[in-house]
């Protein structure tokens, strides 16, 4: 049985994840508090982030500025631009 919950990114009841995607607290309020709707759309920037800024994810670095910008889009914030892209 899939669960619903209040999702602080699309501002609507939707359901749940299954599991914590993320460790750590971060991770547990993501999944307290991010539907599963939202977190692809966070998985489809991350992937335009990856590729354009041609990051390494053996980087430190690059996983720490992930971090950053996934917490962004989740819970609001200013956002890096991804250069060429117009949203739909």
């Amino acid at each position: 049985m899939s669960r619903t919950i209040q999702c602080s990114k699309l501002e609507k009841q939707a359901e749940g994840m299954d599991f914590s995607p993320y460790p750590g607290d971060l991770g547990q309020r993501i999944f307290e508090n991010i539907s599963k709707e939202a977190w692809l759309m966070w998985m489809n920037h991350q992937t335009m982030l990856i590729n354009e800024k041609q990051l390494s994810m053996i980087d430190p670095e690059a996983r720490t500025y992930l971090a950053g910008e996934m917490e962004k889009f989740l819970f609001g914030g200013d956002l890096d631009k991804i250069e060429g892209y117009v949203p739909e």
